[in-house]
């Protein structure tokens, strides 16, 4: 039996480069908006509202069902959030 050791959870689950990065976008996307969502100190049909979403599709992101956001979807979220989005891109190790 082969071992193998990951830098991160994201690269460890993933298939391959790609996928892992995808999924480490969308965590950090997920993770911002959610403590953006935090900060408002709102209820969650208010916040779901502003962020034009229904509120248990908010309730699936602040619970961090990663798996049911796509990157496209969490970008809007985030936009809608009033979050300024950065892109870093550099070469890889």
């Amino acid at each position: 039996m082969k071992s193998e050791v990951s830098s991160n959870v994201w690269d460890a689950l993933a298939d391959n480069e790609q996928e892992a990065a995808n999924l480490k976008a969308r965590s950090a996307l997920m993770h911002a908006v959610r403590k953006a969502v935090e900060s408002w100190d709102i209820p969650q049909a208010e916040a779901a509202q502003r962020l034009g979403m229904t509120r248990p599709r908010l309730n699936d992101l602040l619970r961090g069902k990663l798996a049911k956001f796509s990157l496209d979807a969490l970008v809007n979220i985030a936009t809608a959030a009033r979050l300024r989005i950065e892109i870093k891109v550099r070469k890889a190790a």
